[in-house]
């Protein structure tokens, strides 16, 4: 996953995310980009007292309506998100962990569902 890319990535940054239930969780502070597409697919919220934390979300399924973002998530699974260095590149078990903390699978390579090379 390549680093992310600050206000560049489609104007996601700054925008206020929005959760399933239409509570207000922060703001859109980092995007990152697959490494192999390069699109978006996660961006970071700054979450906890204070907004000291950052919280990666996945980008999937994600809407965005003026000047929010809405996500698929609750605020709750947002703040309990695995903690990650949200500075610099986010390895591959790392997106595991946050694929399997938000009840998503991974992306793979276009190819038949279920087949491994």
């Amino acid at each position: 996953m390549n680093a992310p890319l600050g206000g560049t990535s489609q104007g996601l940054t700054g925008l206020r995310v929005v959760d399933a239930e239409g509570a207000k969780v922060g703001v859109v502070q980092q995007v990152y980009r697959d490494d192999a597409t390069d699109e978006p697919e996660w961006i970071t919220v700054r979450t906890g007292l204070f907004g000291l934390k950052e919280s990666f979300v996945p980008l999937a399924g994600a809407r965005r309506a003026g000047d929010e973002l809405h996500v698929p998530h609750t605020k709750g699974a947002m703040k309990t998100a695995p903690r990650i260095d949200a500075e610099g590149h986010l390895d591959p078990s790392e997106e595991e962990r946050l694929y399997r903390h938000y009840g998503l699978l991974r992306p793979g390579p276009a190819g038949p569902a279920g087949t491994e090379g």
